[in-house]
């Protein structure tokens, strides 16, 4: 991969442009060692920028050595590169630009319309009424709710999987399958079995940002195969294989966030010869599975789980309050990594697969599947039909996808349009919160389909394209 040109060569941005005037200041002294910075908020408001803009500002300053973060407090003045502190913490501080980006995404601003959400309109689940359920919870037996239960999750929940794995064409026995604290537990039980630190490994670029906070932490060198609009640029793939011998590759093969594209069947036999030249295991995250036709092309399903790990959850199809996930993978491994989750936690909840498990066995599940798949294939046209009369390049074709990836003509660095937004109350997601690399600039966003079909977006954006060349 060809290196990216150096900062004298591209203009500044406005994340730039602040960390200058930051540094300027400390320079100056206006901060001086031991100051805390004025929060992100202040300086949002101050300067009338979006928090991301805020959020890359303080990466680059704390690249360069002049403040780091502490963990709950903010970012303070160091003035000079910090001292080495150990491999542990300064794997914290790697990731603690994730961790920042996390904890300001997942807020809510009254009266703001995040475009960028990653999770579906709260009235699209609104039919799993999870109050229903508790009494048939309790029935199943309430003895065993008191107790840690299996390392490998709750026996009947993991008997339904089998099934489900097996409408999607993956053949599993239950001892397959480790039941986890959500689909993010999967990930880091998987990171930290496999990953030493200094261990590389390949990831969709742009792709799950947590996944980065993730791996930073654990000390990996991450290195970022492009996504197209079919599945990963399979030329860039063979040659990071083969120059740099990762031992996983992590990638979602279907609804992938945050561009939306499915991977092809052709594309899909390619990636699984090219992990079997370079003997490279392949970590397949499918949170979208059930908006998705149950026929997809999965590389899990078309390698029987032999150089695949399939992780999968319940966060978006049900709720992400309960926190529910899956490893899918070999025996032998499925054992291991069950022990490790005992290692780190004990157990997963009972209680919340329990739950899962009455929902599945309801008669409502499947009519609420099939609700939530005739929405997003709705909410798909008609959020690609409305960017588009902005003049919006939208990146992948799909007929369902919970997320757009899309780019706006004569916006180079989407950051200053999501500033644009912001000042309409819009909060978007900019694409360079999801690069490997997130100082390089990058003109796409990432749209959430539902939110897009509020009044307020394309209100906003009406307004906006009177100052832009934003569609005819």
């Amino acid at each position: 991969m060809p290196d990216p040109p150096p900062d004298s060569a591209r203009p500044a941005t406005i994340s730039q442009r602040l960390a200058d005037e930051i540094e300027r200041h400390i320079h100056e002294g206006a901060y001086r060692v031991g100051d805390k910075l004025p929060s992100l908020r202040e300086l949002a408001q101050l300067h009338q920028y979006a928090k991301n803009t805020v959020v890359a500002a303080f990466e680059i300053l704390v690249s360069r050595g002049l403040v780091e973060p502490r963990r709950g407090s903010g970012y303070y003045v160091v003035g000079k590169p910090a001292a080495r502190r150990g491999e542990e913490a300064e794997s914290l501080g790697r990731a603690m630009d994730i961790v920042w980006l996390m904890r300001e995404q997942l807020k809510s601003e009254p009266g703001t319309l995040a475009v960028g959400d990653g999770f579906p309109p709260v009235e699209w689940l609104a039919d799993v009424r999870l109050d229903k359920y508790h009494q048939k919870v309790v029935r199943t037996g309430v003895g065993g709710l008191f107790r840690y239960g299996s390392r490998f999750g709750y026996a009947p929940l993991r008997e339904h999987l089998v099934r489900k794995l097996g409408d999607f064409g993956i053949a599993v026995e239950p001892r397959q399958i480790v039941l986890t604290h959500g689909a993010n537990e999967a990930m880091d039980i998987v990171i930290r079995y496999f990953v030493p630190p200094g261990g590389t490994v390949l990831v969709d670029d742009p792709g799950y940002y947590p996944l980065f906070g993730k791996l930073k932490l654990a000390g990996a060198r991450m290195l970022g195969v492009p996504r197209l609009a079919d599945g990963p640029d399979l030329d860039m793939l063979d040659r990071l294989l083969s120059a740099e011998r990762p031992r996983l590759f992590f990638t979602q093969s279907l609804a992938h966030n945050p561009t939306g594209s499915d991977l092809s069947q052709a594309k899909a036999f390619r990636v699984l010869q090219l992990a079997q030249k370079h003997d490279v295991l392949i970590v397949e995250n499918d949170p979208l599975a059930d908006f998705k036709p149950v026929g997809s092309s999965r590389l899990s399903s078309l390698d029987q789980l032999e150089r695949t790990i399939y992780i999968g959850s319940f966060s978006k199809s049900f709720s992400a309050a309960l926190r529910v996930g899956f490893i899918a993978c070999g025996a032998a491994l499925a054992s291991d990594l069950a022990d490790l989750k005992s290692l780190i936690h004990i157990n997963s909840s009972e209680y919340a697969e329990r739950t899962v498990d009455v929902i599945l066995s309801a008669g409502h599940y499947q009519r609420h599947l099939n609700r939530l798949r005739t929405r997003l294939g709705d909410a798909t046209a008609q959020a690609a039909q409305l960017l588009q009369s902005f003049g919006a390049e939208v990146f992948a074709k799909t007929p369902q996808s919970l997320y757009l990836w899309a780019a706006f003509p004569g916006i180079d660095d989407s950051l200053t349009l999501a500033e644009d937004l912001l000042q309409q109350k819009v909060m978007m997601a900019p694409g360079r919160i999801f690069g490997v690399d997130s100082a390089l600039v990058s003109r796409w966003s990432r749209f959430n389909v539902g939110a897009v079909l509020d009044p307020r977006f394309e209100q906003a954006l009406a307004e906006i394209a009177k100052r832009r060349n934003l569609g005819s």
